[in-house]
């Protein structure tokens, strides 16, 4: 039975993932993705207590099929600041392609849609406390620039980091991947690190 199960909310949760980017996020309904699914509407919400759990759900699966512990992984074993500040940026840089239609999606949603905005908001908080470990690590080793507070720090790493951000430098500049990331970890640097 349990086997059946996952068989279900796997099908719920790719049909999601593709009406969510069909869509741009909008006006994807729980209707929607049972019949995409070819499930009953009460099948869905046997796995999915509400429609922002299924996105929340659908934003995490997404993670796990794009192998997102692995890609952290460098970030995780990193152990001065300046190598976990430049693993963060690398792996930030460079996840981005492949979520980017689903966070669009979300972002071009969220105003007007609940549920959007909560999976949005999940996977932004998970970024900064990214970024929160990160600056955390800076600080304790004496590199944070005297003209930052730790919390401004987060705030403007956050900031730097934000999809809107990379979205501009590559979708709309032309910059490659590389030079996103290369230039990031040069800029973060320079602004938050105190020179020695």
């Amino acid at each position: 039975m349990s086997s059946e199960i996952s068989k279900t909310r796997k099908k719920i949760l790719d049909s999601a993932s593709r009406l969510l980017l069909d869509g741009k996020g909008k006006d994807v309904r729980m209707a929607d993705i049972a019949k995409a699914s070819g499930v009953s509407r009460q099948a869905v919400y046997l796995h999915f207590a509400s429609r922002t759990d299924l996105m929340i759900a659908t934003v995490r699966y997404l993670d796990s099929l794009y192998g997102l512990d692995e890609r952290l992984r460098r970030f995780r074993e990193a152990v001065t600041g300046l190598e976990i500040l430049d693993a963060f940026i690398e792996f930030w840089g460079n996840y981005l392609p492949q979520i980017y239609g689903v966070a669009k999606a979300l972002m071009d949603a969220r105003g007007s849609d609940k549920a959007a905005a909560a999976a949005w908001n999940d996977r932004m908080t998970s970024i900064r406390n990214g970024c929160r470990r990160t600056i955390e690590t800076i600080e304790h080793e004496g590199l944070i620039s005297s003209e930052w507070t730790k919390d401004e720090a987060v705030d403007l790493f956050w900031t730097l980091m934000s999809v809107e951000n990379w979205e501009r430098l590559t979708a709309e500049c032309g910059w490659p991947i590389e030079k996103y990331v290369e230039r990031m970890q040069t800029v973060v640097r320079s602004v938050l690190i105190q020179e020695v």
